[in-house]
C-alpha cells in the first residue's frame, strides 16, 4: 500500500472526501516528522512508537575493494510496533 492507497482507505473508513483524507494523512506524517526532527518520540497505544536513535561512528568495508571506510555518527528513525499492532498481524 502507498500513500495514495492508504488515503483512499482512509477517505472511504471515514467517510470524508478523498482530499481530505490525504490531508490528513499528509497532517500525520508531517506532525510525526517534526516530533522526531525535535528529539521526540510519538506514542501510539495499540499502533507503535516512533523514536529516534544514535547510530555511532564505525568503520565498514568496500565489498569490491576490501578498502577500509568511515562511517559517520548519525541519527536514525526508529519504529517499534506495539501489542496490539503484533496481535492483529499473527
Amino acid at each position: 500500500m502507498n500513500k495514495n492507497e492508504l488515503a483512499t482507505a482512509v477517505a472511504e473508513q471515514a467517510k470524508i472526501s478523498k482530499a481530505d483524507a490525504q490531508a490528513a494523512v499528509d497532517a500525520v506524517f508531517s506532525a510525526i516528522t517534526a516530533e522526531l526532527k525535535n528529539g521526540g518520540d510519538v506514542r501510539l497505544v495499540g499502533f507503535g512508537n516512533f523514536s529516534v536513535s544514535q547510530r555511532a561512528a564505525t568503520t565498514g568495508r568496500n565489498p569490491q575493494t576490501g578498502a577500509e571506510v568511515k562511517i559517520p555518527a548519525r541519527t536514525v528513525p526508529k519504529f517499534s510496533a506495539g501489542k496490539g499492532l503484533k496481535e492483529a498481524v499473527n
